[in-house]
């Protein structure tokens, strides 16, 4: 993974700002960080520690680690699934939406890797290779048997 060159995070941060429709004000204080500090990241002047960012991601209302990516303190190992690289790759949704579709569905893989009974990947209904269906002898809940 290529890593993104000193200015690309506050690019990003200021991106995903400006999509949201918050002001460099507005975010500084829901992030708790100073107004003059989000201005210099958002430059590319300074590099925000992992705990900013989560607090920045945190005001923007996105993914922590899409950011953490994004600044190059952790690598995205997963390989991209044909879901991921079809929502990268559609150009008729914002840069923020993209990123909230790819939140919602890591959600979900992350809570199916957890084992969760109620999230198991399902598979479509279909019978084995070579398994003719049968339908005779099917008993119905309005049969009677005897």
């Amino acid at each position: 993974m290529e890593l993104p060159k000193v200015g690309s995070i506050g690019e990003y941060i200021r991106e995903q700002r400006q999509q949201a429709k918050i002001s460099l004000r507005q975010l500084a204080a829901q992030a708790g960080v100073s107004n003059p500090y989000l201005s210099q990241v958002e430059r590319g002047l300074r590099k925000p520690s992992a705990e900013i960012l989560n607090q920045i991601a945190k005001g923007l209302h996105i993914s922590a680690k899409a950011l953490y990516v994004q600044a190059g303190l952790i690598e995205d190992r997963e390989p991209d699934s044909d879901v991921l690289a079809a929502i990268r790759a559609d150009v008729t949704i914002t840069e923020r939406q993209r990123q909230v579709l790819i939140d919602i569905y890591e959600s979900f893989r992350k809570e199916n890797r957890a084992g969760n009974p109620e999230a198991q990947p399902s598979r479509p209904a279909e019978p084995p290779p070579g398994d003719a269906v049968r339908t005779e002898n099917t008993a119905t809940p309005d049969s009677k048997e005897g």
